[in-house]
């Protein structure tokens, strides 16, 4: 039986419940990450706290304990399961309150760590690609909710979710009001022409992913130029590779959008090379759970 951490404790996953009263279930008041564990080492651990603790302090969320804590608190319920390989989502609501917006009825957060596993797509798509389409859904607007906070209402993305299922598709592309491309429902884009990798830059209204950066810190490194640029579907048709990345997709190829192909509509050699050093540095680059 799994065991979830919540609030300084260690519950089987079946109690771990919160109340109806916390406005994280309410209001989508609260913040988290989605993290992975590779053979014992979280990745890049201490980047997805970071990213944590900013987004709370972008909506006024005090965490109760530091930075040093949750990461200790993270590796322990990854190792407090025996997981060597997992998918850890930390969650922080505003915590139990009334049925009033108010957050200064809501005393303290609640501080909820899962770890378990988890399969966003099935292995064959990783070998073979993914077809998607646009939805019709468009990315919230950075003057309502800052992209950069990857708050709990995910509602957005959820309805763009839905239009791909009910196309058939597993994965949708959202655009932003001016029409450039934004984001998968939670994955980043990447498009490749002429050699050159290209993703949106974080003014057009995405999430600056860990995944992202690390894909783009690859490409450098292998000599790949990396143009955090606009772009369109039309781009995306037009383009020789595309794929999507993010903590739970990982590295997926796009082999067609909204019907079109993408270039022979076969994995790319560049997302190729790209995958087997991402392989390479997830075992290495982060905090190990077991010495």
């Amino acid at each position: 039986m799994g065991l979830v951490y919540m609030n300084g404790s260690f519950v089987p996953k079946g109690e771990a419940k919160v109340s109806v009263f916390d406005h994280g279930f309410l209001y989508g008041d609260g913040v988290f990450e989605g993290i992975r564990a590779y053979d014992g080492v979280i990745f890049r651990l201490n980047r997805h706290i970071r990213r944590l603790y900013n987004s709370a302090k972008a909506i006024r969320l005090e965490i109760p304990m530091s930075e040093e804590e949750m990461i200790k608190a993270t590796v322990e319920t990854v190792k407090v399961n025996s997981l060597r390989d997992a998918y850890i989502r930390l969650v922080v609501s505003r915590g139990e309150g009334d049925l009033g917006l108010d957050p200064r009825k809501c005393p303290r957060p609640s501080v909820i760590i899962i770890a378990d596993k988890i399969v966003l797509f099935p292995e064959e798509l990783y070998e073979n690609g993914l077809e998607i389409v646009t939805a019709a859904t468009r990315k919230n607007y950075g003057e309502v909710l800052s992209p950069q906070i990857k708050s709990l209402n995910y509602l957005s993305s959820v309805m763009a979710k839905i239009e791909a299922i009910e196309a058939g598709k597993m994965e949708a592309l959202m655009i932003t009001r001016e029409g450039y491309v934004a984001e998968g429902t939670g994955d980043n884009v990447f498009i490749v022409k002429n050699g050159v990798l290209m993703t949106p830059p974080p003014y057009v209204g995405i999430l600056e992913g860990i995944t992202r950066e690390a894909v783009m810190e690859i490409a450098r490194d292998m000599g790949i130029k990396v143009l955090e640029m606009p772009f369109t579907r039309f781009d995306v048709y037009a383009a020789d590779e595309c794929f999507l990345t993010g903590t739970a997709a990982e590295m997926i190829p796009v082999i067609a959008v909204d019907g079109r192909k993408i270039s022979d509509g076969k994995v790319g050699p560049i997302f190729k090379k790209l995958l087997q050093k991402f392989r390479e540095i997830v075992k290495s680059d982060g905090v190990k759970v077991y010495e």
